[in-house]
């Protein structure tokens, strides 16, 4: 009998525990091992987001290979040492291809068939084998980046015009190579976001979500797969709804939380759900609901009281008092208030969201100036508005410009033109690198507030310059 020529299936293979990493974590919690990396990444001028969830997935053998950004990052930390050292497998054995040389094809480059950002194809899955690999290398593509907003937004571009480009081919069912670039997706627009603002990024962030739900009607080759792809997509849409928001698009963003709500409740997620009605009160807030940003903010409580996450109950409190400052009721803010700080006195937790990356002290300082504001208590604002800016991470350009918006409208209102214009000043210095219709607006508003001043000196010089940059369009 002639011995057949298709290979016989390989059994699962579970994923062996990667025990050199975690030795090397020490005696440190996962979430405090990340804010390592993170810092250590930041020193070599990488972007990573790890968190305790990242850390997790590297210990228990998931992640058999990190990508490239990571052990530079690795190997920055531990120098001497190998990724062999680390506990981490030969790139070339988890590769989702063969691995290529140089001369293999002409522009090759390191990260030509790595399955980013983790590398986390099963070689014994047949369903991962043999999943669509031009589909999952054209989501990885599209959220590869340059530097500058314009160049962000570009990179936003090829996963949308790969699949317009063939609109009767049904996308195959999704492997973990897939969801993994999903998820990169989001971290992506987050970083981006964090850089450079909204406003050159909404539009090109819809054709990633497009192609998140095609994957989600193709459905997956495994329960926890599709799991892993309706959590990305609900987090995607909720990335693309807050691009929405601050770009000032609040229908669009209202859609968007709308549509990761409903997936959320379609899964039973809490997590999603907690996210979503996060941004819904936030939305509700700035749009003039502020009834609404309570009763959204009350519900992302209850969503996400069961998750054992203090800095996720602590964000979600000051989101409550936003909508009751904007009711002007002084007492029910203050209360939320002091359950933020409170619930933000616990520490960070192994259970904190990755999306919560953003919420350290400098935020939980700004989101408490914005209600002072709300309220017109001009000076505690910006205290509060001054704090937040000194203490924000670098990285985070977006939210250094946002706070100090927020420090000079505060000063403006509370009769201190001259500090006001300087802080006006520093901020038109960072709209270069940031695009934000929210930033521009609150820029806007000070430089009105402003005007009665414009012959102090600082004051002229801020009005003018305010005066000749060019409109958002």
């Amino acid at each position: 009998m002639a011995s057949s020529s298709v290979p016989a299936p390989r059994p699962h293979r579970p994923p062996l525990p990667n025990v050199a990493f975690r030795r090397l974590r020490g005696p440190r919690s996962p979430a405090e091992f990340a804010a390592l990396v993170r810092r250590a990444a930041r020193e070599i001028g990488e972007r990573v987001s790890c968190d305790a969830r990242y850390v997790g997935r590297v210990e228990a053998g998931e992640i058999r290979c990190p990508n490239y950004a990571y052990e530079r990052v690795f190997l920055h930390m531990f120098p001497g040492r190998t990724l062999t050292d680390l506990g981490f497998a030969p790139r070339s054995a988890v590769r989702g291809r063969a691995a290529r040389t140089a001369g293999d094809a002409p522009g090759a480059t390191e990260t030509d068939g790595a399955h980013e950002p983790y590398d986390t194809q099963d070689p014994y899955d047949p369903d991962d084998r043999h999943h669509d690999d031009e589909e999952s290398d054209v989501l990885r593509r599209a959220f590869m980046t340059g530097g500058g907003a314009t160049v962000a937004a570009a990179s936003l571009g090829p996963l949308g015009l790969s699949l317009d480009a063939a609109p009767a081919r049904r996308p195959r069912r999704a492997g973990a190579g897939q969801v993994s670039a999903l998820e990169e997706a989001v971290r992506r627009i987050r970083l981006l976001d964090d850089r450079h603002g909204a406003d050159g990024l909404y539009r090109r962030a819809a054709a990633p979500l497009r192609a998140a739900y095609a994957l989600l009607d193709a459905g997956a080759t495994r329960q926890a797969t599709a799991d892993r792809l309706h959590a990305g997509a609900g987090e995607l849409a909720i990335s693309v709804g807050w691009l929405a928001h601050d770009s000032g698009r609040f229908d669009d963003a209202r859609s968007h939380y709308a549509e990761a709500l409903a997936t959320a409740r379609v899964t039973g997620d809490p997590a999603l759900e907690a996210h979503a009605f996060c941004n819904t009160a936030f939305l509700a807030r700035d749009a003039g609901r502020p009834r609404e940003a309570v009763r959204a903010a009350q519900a992302a409580q209850r969503a996400a009281r069961p998750l054992g996450s203090p800095r996720l109950m602590s964000l979600l409190a000051l989101r409550e008092a936003g909508g009751w400052a904007g009711l002007a009721d002084r007492a029910g803010c203050e209360q939320a208030l002091v359950r933020a700080q409170a619930l933000f006195g616990r520490g960070p937790s192994d259970e904190d969201p990755e999306w919560m990356s953003f919420y350290g002290e400098a935020e939980l300082e700004g989101l408490e100036a914005q209600c002072w504001s709300t309220l017109g208590d001009w000076p505690r604002a910006a205290r509060h508005a001054r704090r937040a800016a000194r203490l924000q991470d670098p990285h985070f350009t977006r939210n250094i410009a946002l706070y100090t918006a927020e420090l000079a409208d505060d000063l403006a209102r509370g009769g201190r033109p001259d500090e006001a214009a300087r802080a006006g000043t520093r901020v038109l210095d960072l709209l270069d690198q940031v695009q934000s219709s929210r930033i521009q607006t609150m820029l806007a508003g000070t430089a009105r507030v402003l005007l009665p001043h414009r012959r102090a000196g600082s004051v002229a010089d801020f009005l003018d310059r305010h005066a000749s940059r060019p409109r958002a369009v």
